[in-house]
């Protein structure tokens, strides 16, 4: 993929107008290293260099001469350099006043709703600083890959002219946007755990003195989801119990239900059916902050966890190992998670008209943003599109799964794959959210336009994972949502001892749609998921997932 695509996934909209513009300096560099190829070069502001004037020739002959060609792509570059710093060099100022007040604010004994209102504006700031870092490490990638591609097609040393003047700001030497962070999180873990443990001894001492009994939730459980119990025009919470634990205790997953003012669709949205993909559970608490049940048309179930055994685990499998995502529709009579599965399908998902299923790579893999869907499916395909992925996978729907469960029933169904396991991956995370909400607008359940992107996302008529033949240590080669051409290297294996036992190369130009970071390889470990892009769409197509 493309620089400037990947920028567009990066860039914070509220700060856009302050991020180096790579594109138009782009633009202009390409008109640059055109009229000095063309022998028509013109003159710069300056006035220094005119056709046939120069003593220098304009085909790169003399070098000053070739650089003159550039400085309307040199002048661009510093003013570029000099908003970005004064942005940072604000904002910086602003996390320090910021974080000084909210410093000297913060009392032991502050009144409870005084204390809520802290922890909402240092939230924020944190929020603000975070983004801060993010902005500067982006800009330092632009600029380093805008001067090496001036470099290239200029075949001038560009590089070696402009860097260090961007290299001079503070936004490219200064560490103190980390620096900030590091204090403002260290100032939150102090502060919040004075009032943490503060509160639990208050609390404990007053509930021993009247044998009061705690009580942790007032969420109700249910044994099934049903969809008239839930007020209209209200968010509601509940517990779906789908097995019963060593204890008798129900095994319950947690259930958000915003139902509509208005009649409309049902659309569910699932996350984490395996344990440590963990990316869709912010992802739909942000998406319930933004919905309006008052103007709301139809209804919105969203099972933040899905494997509740597995998440206490932290591990990808059900409580014995099981991958739930191979055993539904389960069974009503059968093994411990085939029993989970035919619940999770009969008490939850028989209720959706459309389904989201939200993952991320496995334990020792990264993914991009990137969509499995039946693209020969009209509702799929335009649900996949939606999602404003990166890549979008053609996958008829593989036995075993939610989704291919859910096809059967009639549900119009699609995965999405947010990254990384194991991590809140902010980026993607906010990417698939604007997707979820161009589904939602695009089913006329909300009133927001749906945003559309900059470019297409590159549809793989179909995809295969790659595996090892050799056990060792594994270095595989190419950034995800990156092309290779058939025959280039794209891993290595070594064994322990240094020496080179096998070398890996694609079998065909296409794009990578995820890849094992983990170097600890064994034969049959994924090496990588190669992309696909063909004429046609395949009746069946199975990426090797399962």
């Amino acid at each position: 993929m493309r620089f400037e695509q990947q920028l567009a996934l990066i860039v914070v909209p509220s700060w856009a107008e302050h991020y180096l513009d790579y594109k138009r300096l782009k633009t202009i560099l390409y008109a640059s290293a055109r009229a000095m190829k063309s022998g028509n070069a013109k003159t710069t502001e300056k006035g220094a260099l005119r056709n046939g004037t120069a003593n220098a020739s304009v085909n790169g002959n003399n070098a000053n001469a070739g650089l003159m060609a550039f400085d309307n792509f040199s002048t661009l570059f510093l003013e570029e350099i000099e908003k970005v710093d004064k942005h940072y060099e604000t904002k910086l100022s602003k996390g320090q006043m910021k974080l000084d007040e909210l410093s000297a604010k913060w009392k032991a004994d502050m009144p409870a709703d005084e204390v809520g209102s802290w922890k909402a504006d240092f939230h924020s700031l944190v929020q603000q600083l975070e983004t801060l870092t993010d902005f500067t490490k982006v800009n330092i990638s632009s600029c380093r890959k805008i001067l090496e591609k001036a470099d290239k097609v200029a075949g001038l040393p560009i590089m070696s002219e402009l860097w260090p003047k961007a290299h001079a700001l503070q936004f490219a030497k200064s560490d103190s946007d980390e620096a900030l962070l590091h204090r403002a999180r260290s100032v939150w873990r102090r502060c919040t755990a004075v009032s943490l443990s503060h509160t639990a001894k208050i609390d404990a001492a007053t509930a021993a003195s009247k044998g009061v009994r705690f009580i942790t939730s007032d969420i109700p459980t249910v044994t099934e989801l049903d969809l008239n119990m839930f007020p209209v025009g209200k968010i509601s919470r509940v517990w779906v119990a789908l097995a019963e634990d060593g204890f008798g205790l129900p095994i319950r997953v947690p259930a958000i239900v915003a139902r509509g003012s208005v009649a409309g669709p049902v659309v569910g949205i699932t996350s984490a059916l395996h344990g440590n993909e963990l990316n869709g559970i912010p992802l739909i608490h942000r998406l319930f902050n933004e919905i309006s049940p008052e103007t709301l048309h139809g209804t919105v179930i969203a099972v933040p966890v899905l494997n509740t055994p597995g998440f206490l685990l932290s591990q990808r499998g059900y409580s014995d190992g099981t991958d739930l995502n191979r055993k539904m529709p389960g069974k009503l009579n059968g093994s411990s998670p085939q029993v989970y599965t035919y619940n999770i399908i009969h008490r939850i998902v028989c209720h959706f008209e459309y389904l989201i299923d939200l993952h991320t790579a496995s334990s020792g893999r990264i993914n991009s943003l990137y969509v499995r869907a039946d693209m020969l499916n009209p509702k799929a395909a335009r649900m996949a599109r939606l999602q404003n992925p990166q890549i979008i996978v053609h996958n008829s729907n593989p036995g075993g799964s939610l989704r291919g469960a859910a096809v059967e029933r009639g549900i119009s169904a699609i995965t999405v794959e947010i990254g990384d396991p194991s991590r809140f991956h902010k980026r993607y995370i906010k990417n698939a959210l604007i997707g979820v909400s161009n589904i939602l607008s695009h089913l006329c359940m909300i009133p927001n336009e749906e945003a559309v992107p900059e470019y297409e996302p590159v549809l793989c008529t179909r995809s295969f994972w790659i595996f090892a033949k050799s056990g060792g240590i594994l270095n595989v080669i190419p950034d995800i949502a990156t092309w290779v051409r058939a025959g280039d290297l794209i891993a290595t294996v070594h064994s322990v001892f240094g020496d080179l036992i096998e070398e890996y190369f694609a079998p065909q130009d296409g794009v990578i749609v995820g890849k094992h970071i983990d170097p600890v390889c064994q034969t049959g470990t994924r090496i990588l998921h190669l992309g696909v892009v063909e004429d046609t769409l395949a009746t069946v197509a199975d990426d090797g997932h399962l």
